[in-house]
């Protein structure tokens, strides 16, 4: 597929400066884990896949939390699609979910818990949820005597 810019000038400025990371919705769910004493690794690469990240990484419990963009990750209840080369965005839009559902196994398989969440869910609502797996994984590694370091 070939790299070239798929809208107009004006559209592709407005996506550029689309938050890749640090979004309104990561900042809420990291402010409310921080503030319930969960201390959290940001943007931690995906072990063994280069160019790829966990949001919020809970290293020693093996909790990967990511928290996807309606748009670019095809949220079944707010995505678009774009009218302008629709053909263009159609592929891209797919890579990017098909890209999802790879890490995830990924991940999966190296023995992390995936928890993806959509950008329009509750922080509060996301934030218990996350705590309650990564309590509930730190208490199932150290029942096994597995090692704590990060």
């Amino acid at each position: 597929m070939d790299n070239v810019s798929p809208s107009s000038p004006g559209v592709s400025a407005r996506m550029s400066r689309q938050a890749s990371k640090d979004t309104g919705a990561e900042l809420a769910v990291r402010r409310l884990l921080h503030a319930a004493g969960l201390r959290y690794r940001v943007e931690h690469p995906v072990p063994g896949m280069a160019r790829r990240r966990i949001d919020v990484a809970f290293t020693r419990a093996k909790v990967a939390v990511l928290i996807d963009g309606c748009f670019w990750h095809g949220c079944p209840e707010h995505a678009t699609q774009p009218k302008a080369n629709a053909e263009w965005w159609r592929r891209k839009l797919e890579r990017n979910m098909a890209r999802d559902r790879e890490t995830t196994e990924h991940l999966t398989a190296a023995g992390w818990t995936v928890l993806r969440f959509w950008e329009h869910e509750d922080p509060k609502a996301v934030s218990e949820q996350v705590k309650a797996v990564v309590d509930r994984r730190l208490r199932e590694r150290a029942g096994k005597g597995e090692a704590w370091g990060d």
